[in-house]
C-alpha cells in the first residue's frame, strides 16, 4: 500500500469494489421499501427519519472505503479479505434497517442495534486498511493514523448509544455529534497530508452507486406493480402508464447525472472534493426515494380493489392511506431534490453561477409543480405521474440541444483558471 499514483490513465472501478457495490442494493432495497410503507400508512414524519438514518449510514460506509480503495487499493489477498468484511457489515446494517423503521413508528425506543453492529463490523475492517497503510506508506503515515483514531473514537459512541435508554430526539442528536466526529477526521487528515485519491477513479465509483440506486428504484416500482397486476388479474392501461413513468424517469435522471462530467472538473478543483462528495449523499438518497414514490404511487392504484375486499369482508384489507395528491408529490419532492442536488454540487465544483442551468432548474420546477397541481384538481394518477417523468427531459433536451457546448465552454475557463495560478505543491506517491 505505498500509495496509486494521482495520474494513472483510464483508472475506473475494480470488480472488486462492483461486487461490494451489489451489497448495497439490499440496503436501498430496505430503506426505499421501508420508506414507502410508512407513507402509505401515514407515519411520513417517522419514515423520513428512518429513511434519512438507514440512507446517511448506509453511504458513509461506502464513501470512507471508495476513497480510501481509490488512494491504496493493492487487491491482493489480504485486501480483499478484508473488503469481504466490510460486505458482511453492509448486509448486517441492512438487516437493521426494517427494525428501526418499526421502533419509529411504535414511538418506543428507537432500534438501531442492527445498523451499528454492521457499521461497526464495516469501520473495524476499515480500521485495518487504514492501518496497513500507515504501516507500508510512509508518506501517508499520519493522514492514516488521523482516520483510525477518529473512526475509532466514533465507533466508541455508537456502541454506547446502543446501551442507552434515551428518547429518539436526543439520540439522533447524539448521532449527529458523533458523526461530525467522523466526518471532521478525513477533513483533518487530507488537510495535513493529502492521500493519493484519482479523480476520474472517484466520479465513476459514485457513478456505479448512483446506478445500483436508480436499478433498486426500478426493482422497488416492479415489486409494487407485480402486486397490483395480481390484484387486478392483468394488464390496465393504469398499470402500464405506472410502469411507463418509472423507466422514464429512471432514464431521465441517468441521462441527467451522466451529463455532467465531474471526474474532469474534480481533477482540476481537487480541493472541492469533500463537499462534493459529501453532498452526494443528498443525491442518492433523492434516487432512492423516487423509487420509493413510484412504490406509493403502485399502493396507491391498489387501494380501490383492496377496500372494496375490505368492505366484503375480506382479509385482504388496506393498509394504504394515501390519496393522488400525495402520490405525486412522494415522486415529486425527490426527483426536485435530486434535481437541485446535482446542480448545487456541479456549479460549487466549478465555481460560478450557471444561468443556464437555472433556467433549466426553473423549467423541471414547472413541470413537477404542473403534475403536482393537476393531481389536486382530480386528474388520474397515471397521467400525473406520466408528466412527472417528463421532468428530468428538460434537463435532457437542453444539453442534446445547446448544452454540451455551454459545457464545454465552462470547462474551459475551469483549466485555463487552474493554469493561470501556480502550480500548488501535491506530494507525489511512491511508485507501487
Amino acid at each position: 500500500m505505498s500509495g496509486r499514483r494521482t495520474d494513472e490513465q483510464h483508472r475506473v472501478a475494480t470488480p472488486l469494489e462492483l461486487l461490494f457495490d451489489l451489497t448495497f442494493v439490499v440496503a436501498f432495497g430496505f430503506a426505499g421499501n421501508e420508506l414507502a410503507h410508512t407513507i402509505v400508512t401515514g407515519h411520513v414524519g417517522a419514515g423520513l427519519i428512518g429513511f434519512a438514518v438507514a440512507m446517511f449510514a448506509t453511504c458513509w460506509a461506502w464513501i470512507n472505503f471508495s476513497w480510501f480503495a481509490s488512494a491504496f487499493d493493492t487487491d491482493d489477498w489480504l485486501y480483499r479479505i478484508v473488503t469481504m468484511v466490510q460486505m458482511v457489515g453492509v448486509l448486517i446494517l441492512a438487516l437493521g434497517i426494517p427494525p428501526l423503521f418499526s421502533s419509529l413508528v411504535a414511538g418506543a425506543h428507537l432500534n438501531i442495534t442492527g445498523i451499528v453492529i454492521g457499521y461497526v463490523v464495516m469501520r473495524i475492517a476499515m480500521v485495518v486498511q487504514w492501518l496497513r497503510a500507515a504501516r507500508q506508506c510512509p508518506a501517508n503515515r499520519r493522514a492514516a493514523l488521523t482516520y483510525v483514531v477518529a473512526i475509532v473514537a466514533a465507533q466508541i459512541g455508537w456502541v454506547t448509544l446502543i446501551f442507552l435508554d434515551i428518547t429518539v430526539l436526543p439520540l439522533l442528536l447524539c448521532a449527529l455529534a458523533l458523526d461530525i466526529v467522523e466526518g471532521l477526521g478525513p477533513v483533518i487528515a487530507e488537510r495535513r497530508q493529502p492521500t493519493p485519491w484519482h479523480a476520474e477513479h472517484i466520479a465513476d465509483r459514485y457513478s456505479a452507486l448512483a446506478i445500483i440506486a436508480l436499478g433498486e428504484g426500478v426493482v422497488g416500482a416492479a415489486a409494487a406493480l407485480s402486486a397490483v397486476i395480481e390484484v387486478e388479474h392483468g394488464w390496465t392501461w393504469e398499470v402500464a402508464s405506472v410502469g411507463l413513468a418509472g423507466i422514464g424517469l429512471t432514464l431521465g435522471m441517468w441521462w441527467s447525472y451522466f451529463t455532467l462530467p465531474s471526474g474532469e472538473a474534480l481533477q482540476v478543483a481537487r480541493g472541492k472534493g469533500f463537499v462534493w462528495g459529501y453532498g452526494q449523499i443528498l443525491v442518492f438518497a433523492a434516487i432512492a426515494a423516487t423509487g420509493a414514490g413510484l412504490h406509493v404511487a403502485a399502493l396507491q392504484m391498489e387501494q380501490p380493489t383492496a377496500a372494496g375486499e375490505a368492505a366484503a369482508g375480506g382479509a385482504a384489507a388496506a393498509e394504504a392511506h394515501v390519496g393522488v395528491s400525495a402520490a405525486v408529490l412522494a415522486v415529486a419532492v425527490p426527483v426536485a431534490v435530486f434535481t437541485v442536488a446535482l446542480y448545487g454540487l456541479y456549479t460549487y465544483l466549478v465555481g460560478q453561477f450557471d444561468r443556464f442551468h437555472l433556467l433549466l432548474l426553473g423549467g423541471t420546477v414547472v413541470v413537477l409543480a404542473l403534475a403536482v397541481l393537476l393531481a389536486t384538481t382530480g386528474v388520474p394518477l397515471p397521467i400525473c405521474l406520466l408528466l412527472l417523468a417528463l421532468a428530468p427531459a428538460v434537463t435532457v433536451v437542453g444539453y442534446e440541444t445547446v448544452g454540451h457546448a455551454h459545457q464545454e465552454r465552462v470547462l474551459e475557463r475551469l483549466r485555463s483558471g487552474v493554469a493561470d495560478r501556480p502550480a500548488a505543491a501535491e506530494p507525489r506517491p511512491a511508485p507501487r
